[in-house]
Order: C-alpha cells, then sequence, then structure tokens
C-alpha cells in the first residue's frame, strides 16, 4: 500500500477528502467528488481519509472539522477548506493548479 506521501507528492493534483462516517456534510461530498472526477479523469487523483482510522494524518494536517478538502501537487499543499465545496467551484480549483 502507498503511504500518504507517495500518494500527495505526484505531478498531478491529488485532492484529500479528510472525512468521518458520522459526519452528514461528507456524506454529501462523496457524490459530489465522483462528479469531479468523472468531469477530471486522470487530471486529478481523489483520495479519502477516514480521520477515525487515521487519526495521525489528521492531526499532521490539523484536521480540526470534517470534511475538510486538501489539494496537494508534488507533496505540497496547495489549498484547503473545510464543510462542503460545490463539484463546479472544486473543479474550477483544480484547474487553475492542474
Amino acid at each position: 500500500m502507498s503511504s500518504f506521501s507517495d500518494i500527495i507528492n505526484k505531478e498531478t493534483p491529488v485532492l484529500v477528502d479528510f472525512f468521518a462516517d458520522w459526519c452528514g456534510p461528507c456524506k454529501m461530498m462523496s457524490p459530489i467528488l465522483t462528479e469531479v472526477k468523472v468531469a477530471l479523469g486522470d487530471n486529478v487523483s481523489i483520495i479519502k481519509i477516514d480521520v477515525d482510522k487515521n487519526q495521525f494524518l489528521a492531526a499532521k494536517y490539523q484536521v480540526r472539522g470534517v470534511p475538510t478538502l486538501m489539494l496537494f501537487k508534488n507533496g505540497q499543499q496547495l489549498w484547503r477548506q473545510s464543510g462542503v465545496i460545490q463539484k463546479n467551484d472544486l473543479i474550477a480549483l483544480i484547474n487553475n493548479h492542474s
């Protein structure tokens, strides 16, 4: 299994969704992320990190609320925001960093 640092250290933007199973807004993000992936295809990687199962990563990135989305490229964090984000906003953001 790839480590988190391997995953985010790519040329292609990587959108990371820190979520929790018990979180209502996180459930709203799931279909939005699916639509973003369909729209952008290989131009983005999207991974979901369960904060309850990955407490070390959540602490390392100071995730205080879920969902928190972060965009990485070449291992650098380019952007982060908490809360539900609409599909078109995410697509524009990712395209700006491609």
